[in-house]
């Protein structure tokens, strides 16, 4: 018999997981207070290096600190609440502000919801909470910076709804509503929509677009082949975009196949995902002083900084990981090596891919979780700062007089960067 997919979670969750679990015992309200038994308050503070094509500018962006610099990543409290059939989670996050931009930092809440156990193995969860979409909870992806489904906002996306989950044999079937994005929420000195964990469509002029009711649908069928044991999953998703201009509302959907492979401890994760997004045009793709708004460009928005996407692409991801349990060493528990490939494949013709590849190794020991990685990509706006960033409202062209800023819209300039990233992260 298969082992049912809802007992199956990624590596990562996993082992992230574990790591709290060996860390400091959590703070148990309950021992003290019987009202709340059940309660568990934990957390996690990282810190980040990286180096690599960077300039010494300053200049506002998506990457915090100098090259070659060390700086705090993240700060996180944890509530987990377990009580009979009651259950529910919280996570509220602290980020600093970026270098050279005079920002303060900025927080969000990352996750919020109630929820209950039924009988039947069915599971529902209320308030903000992770979408049902591709493979996990965290994509196909092992590494740190995820794959570009998360940029995109097709991986880890937490929304403000209602999901329900349940467990028949070897199928696990996941229903959700969404009435909303989770919001933007504290510190916006960069951006007025965008103080939030996942990538959302965002409004920062106060006449674009932003997300309203969202159907999503996920089915996991849990196969053996012989040695190999197949989480084999497709997902959908549908949901409504509420114009704040004079343009129409607009509507979006999302089709992805993603099968999981294991066998021993080898995990292999391939998938495939089309979306697209059906809006009046609200951008201006020109600098030629004339009002030419297009349709091919979307904004979105998380970590106090916007961007934009294309707003029709399909979108190829691989990962290849193996995990290695080290006997060797005290210091050490496991080391998870991986490498990974993902690409937002526009159908705008004038548009460039935007690619991203990942070589990279996570290390765990008790409470802490290191990553330690090599990351390429000519459209992430997360690796590299020399080639700049666009701005559709800056006038920023390429020759033809055509905006393609942005490098999960236009990526005009199709550069490959490098990043080297080391993040040192302790759960408790």
């Amino acid at each position: 018999m298969a082992t049912p997919a809802s007992e199956k979670v990624s590596s990562l969750e996993a082992q992230i997981a574990n790591a709290a679990d060996l860390g400091p015992a959590k703070i148990t309200p309950g021992d003290l207070i019987p009202l709340l038994e059940g309660l568990k308050i934990g957390g996690a503070v990282r810190a980040n290096y990286y180096g690599g094509d960077y300039t010494d500018s300053g200049a506002k962006n998506a990457n915090r600190g100098d090259d070659g610099t060390i700086s705090l990543d993240t700060f996180r409290i944890n509530m987990d609440y377990k009580r009979g059939p009651w259950l529910g989670k919280l996570e509220y996050r602290f980020y600093p502000g970026y270098s050279g931009s005079n920002s303060d930092s900025y927080h969000f809440l990352h996750t919020g919801w109630l929820g209950y156990d039924f009988d039947n193995a069915g599971q529902l969860q209320v308030g903000v909470n992770r979408v049902p979409f591709g493979p996990g909870p965290y994509g196909i992806s092992q590494s740190w910076f995820f794959d570009q489904h998360y940029y995109v906002g097709l991986s880890d996306d937490m929304d403000l709804g209602i999901k329900y989950t349940e467990t028949r044999g070897d199928w696990t079937f996941d229903l959700a509503y969404y009435y909303s994005d989770e919001g933007s929420w504290y510190g916006e000195n960069f951006s007025t929509d965008s103080v939030r964990y996942s990538y959302d469509v965002v409004d920062e002029t106060g006449d674009g677009y932003e997300e309203r009711n969202q159907f999503n649908a996920r089915a996991i069928y849990a196969a053996e082949f012989g040695e190999v044991k197949a989480d084999l999953g497709v997902s959908a998703q549908f949901g409504f975009l509420k114009s704040n201009g004079e343009q129409d509302d607009g509507e979006h959907y999302a089709f992805s196949v993603h099968p999981i492979f294991k066998w021993n401890n080898w995990t292999l994760a391939p998938q495939l995902t089309y979306y697209k997004y059906n809006i009046d045009g609200y951008v201006d793709r020109t600098d030629d002083g004339i009002d030419n708004p297009t349709d091919d460009l979307i904004q979105f928005g998380a970590y106090d900084f916007p961007t934009f996407v294309a707003t029709e692409a399909w979108m190829p991801a691989i990962s290849l990981s193996y995990y290695y349990e080290v006997d060797q060493v005290d210091w050490l528990d496991y080391i998870i090596p991986y490498a990974e490939y993902s690409a937002i494949m526009k159908t705008e013709s004038e548009f460039n891919d935007s690619e991203f590849i990942t070589a990279g190794a996570a290390w765990g020991r008790g409470g802490w979780y290191i990553y330690t990685e090599l990351a390429f990509s000519n459209g992430n706006d997360f690796i590299g700062n020399e080639v700049g960033y666009g701005d559709p409202t800056s006038g920023a062209s390429n020759n033809d007089g055509v905006f393609q800023s942005d490098r999960f819209g236009g990526n005009s300039t199709d550069e490959w960067e490098t990043r080297f990233n080391v993040n040192f992260g302790y759960y408790f």
